[in-house]
């Protein structure tokens, strides 16, 4: 009967300290999951345009938000881009400090349709690092992107002619 306590006792130790590891991890593993799938509107990341266009035309539409605690303007240069289906797109999203000191921000993004968000690829993007303004400081950065041709083959996105790429602008705080 003792020997049946400890092995329990054993599993029930690596159970917890599993089970502790895994819930660290979730969070960075499931970022990676959404990046690599587009799952939840999230865009995929590519390292290179794209090589083939087809002739369907989309609309990407451009939202920006700044979090409440973030005392910077933010917007889109433009409000729209009509391209087509694997066209390389550049769009570009102004910044601006409106406090007295150097504030160091981190965008977060989404695609809506989500179900659009598995073909919208970016290829270089402000959301990919920290951005540093300094007071008063206004900043253009640049977002780069391609719609995979196989958004065109997709039956739930058979009557889709516009995408939403939002940002939301959040103070980077270290950990």
């Amino acid at each position: 009967m003792q020997k049946n306590d400890r092995t329990v006792a054993i599993l029930l130790t690596v159970g917890f300290f599993a089970m502790l590891a895994l819930a660290f991890a979730s969070v960075p593993l499931y970022r990676v999951f959404c990046q690599k799938t587009g799952f939840g509107g999230t865009p995929k990341v590519s390292r290179d345009g794209s090589t083939q266009v087809i002739n369907r035309e989309i609309t990407v539409r451009f939202v920006a938000n700044t979090h409440r605690d973030l005392p910077w303007e933010f917007s889109p240069l433009q409000h729209t881009i009509s391209l087509k289906i694997g066209e390389n797109g550049l769009a570009f999203y102004k910044a601006k400090n409106r406090s007295n000191k150097p504030i160091i921000g981190m965008a977060t993004y989404n695609v809506s349709p989500d179900a659009a968000g598995q073909y919208f690829n970016k290829v270089f993007c402000f959301c990919f690092e920290q951005q540093k303004l300094d007071p008063g400081e206004t900043m253009e950065m640049p977002v780069q992107f391609f719609i995979d041709p196989a958004f065109a083959n997709d039956p739930l996105l058979k009557n889709v002619n516009e995408i939403t790429l939002s940002y939301t602008f959040f103070v980077f705080k270290k950990k």
